[in-house]
C-alpha cells in the first residue's frame, strides 16, 4: 500500500512539473485584451433590410457619418450617427457599452434614439421618430484608420406601422 501511494504522488507530481507551463501560459493568453479607445469620426454606407408595409416604407439605401466620444475608464462610449437617403436623414445619439475582444479591437452594443428631420420621408432606419437598438464592432486597423460595422434596429419606426427597422452601416473613420 505504502509503494503505491508513493508511486501515485510521484505520478501527481511529475504530472504538475510537466503541466506548469501550459498553465502559466495560459494566463498570458487569458490577459484582457487592450482594445480601442480614442474618439473619431467616419463615414460610410448604410442599406435599409425592412419596410413599414405602407406606401413610401421602402427599404432605403443611404449613407453614414458615425462618431464615437471614448470615456476615459469606463467601457462607456457616447456615439452619434446621421443616416441619410436623399430625401431626409435620421439624427441618433447613442450610449455603447464597449467590450475590448482583441488589440484595438471592440464589440459594442447600446440604446438611442432615432430623430428623423421630415416625419415621412423614408431613410435608411425608418421614416418616423423612434428608440433603438445597436450592436457593432470597431477595428484600429492602421494608425488612425478606423473601421466600423454596426446594426441599428428602430423600434416601431415606421408611421401607421408597428414595424421595425432594420439597417446596416459600413464605414471608415479618423481616430483622434
Amino acid at each position: 500500500m505504502k509503494r503505491a501511494l508513493k508511486r501515485a504522488i510521484t505520478l501527481s507530481a511529475m504530472s504538475a512539473i510537466a503541466a506548469a507551463p501550459l498553465f502559466l501560459s495560459a494566463n498570458a493568453a487569458l490577459a484582457k485584451p487592450a482594445g480601442m479607445d480614442g474618439s473619431y469620426v467616419g463615414a460610410g454606407i448604410s442599406p435599409g433590410f425592412t419596410n413599414g408595409g405602407q406606401d413610401g416604407d421602402a427599404a432605403t439605401f443611404g449613407g453614414n457619418i458615425q462618431g464615437r466620444i471614448d470615456i476615459d475608464k469606463v467601457p462607456v462610449s457616447v456615439r452619434g450617427a446621421v443616416l441619410f437617403s436623399d430625401e431626409t436623414s435620421a439624427i441618433m445619439p447613442i450610449v455603447t457599452y464597449d467590450v475590448p475582444v482583441a488589440d484595438n479591437t471592440n464589440l459594442y452594443a447600446g440604446v438611442g434614439y432615432s430623430f428623423v428631420e421630415a416625419e415621412g420621408k423614408p431613410t435608411p432606419i425608418g421614416n418616423r421618430n423612434a428608440p433603438l437598438l445597436t450592436v457593432g464592432v470597431e477595428r484600429e486597423v492602421v494608425d488612425r484608420l478606423v473601421l466600423y460595422s454596426d446594426t441599428k434596429l428602430g423600434i416601431s419606426a415606421y408611421e401607421d406601422s408597428p414595424a421595425s427597422a432594420l439597417s446596416f452601416q459600413v464605414g471608415a473613420a479618423y481616430r483622434f
